[in-house]
């Protein structure tokens, strides 16, 4: 029987991955300053294997971010389950991982980070409609 990963692990493995990407880190670099594979931080992004407390203090220090970042935008369906114990509901709405893979992605990432350097808000609504049509094609 295969054990599904705990959902505060794969949490905590996107918003690494997140960081990560955000500053244009690969994986290879964040597992060389941590001593380990790039396997290694591939499990811990997908939350496959836990990151102990040490460790992640360290990834947080080497992607310049606070511990807490980590942990930010947790659905509180996880964090409420995981108080008492129950296993139903664990899973981030369907809203939410769509949002964060989006945004995890490559090209989630080089999109948002183009479109906020977009300062007219006229240009940004067409943008936004633009997609829409294409998507609805």
């Amino acid at each position: 029987m295969t054990k599904l990963p705990n959902p505060v692990d794969v949490h905590v493995g996107s918003r690494i991955r997140l960081r990560r990407m955000m500053i244009g880190m690969s994986q290879e670099k964040l597992g060389e300053r941590l001593g380990l594979t790039f396997q290694q931080v591939q499990k811990y992004e997908k939350g496959a294997n836990r990151v102990g407390a040490s460790r992640l203090y360290a990834i947080s220090n080497i992607l310049e971010v606070p511990v807490e970042f980590f942990f930010a935008d947790m659905p509180d369906t996880i964090s409420s389950m995981e108080r008492q114990g129950d296993s139903k509901g664990l899973a981030e709405p369907d809203e939410t991982a769509f949002v964060m893979d989006f945004v995890s992605s490559s090209e989630g990432l080089q999109l948002n980070t183009a479109f906020k350097k977009i300062s007219s808000q006229e240009t940004r609504r067409k943008i936004v409609d633009l997609v829409k049509t294409l998507a609805a094609e």
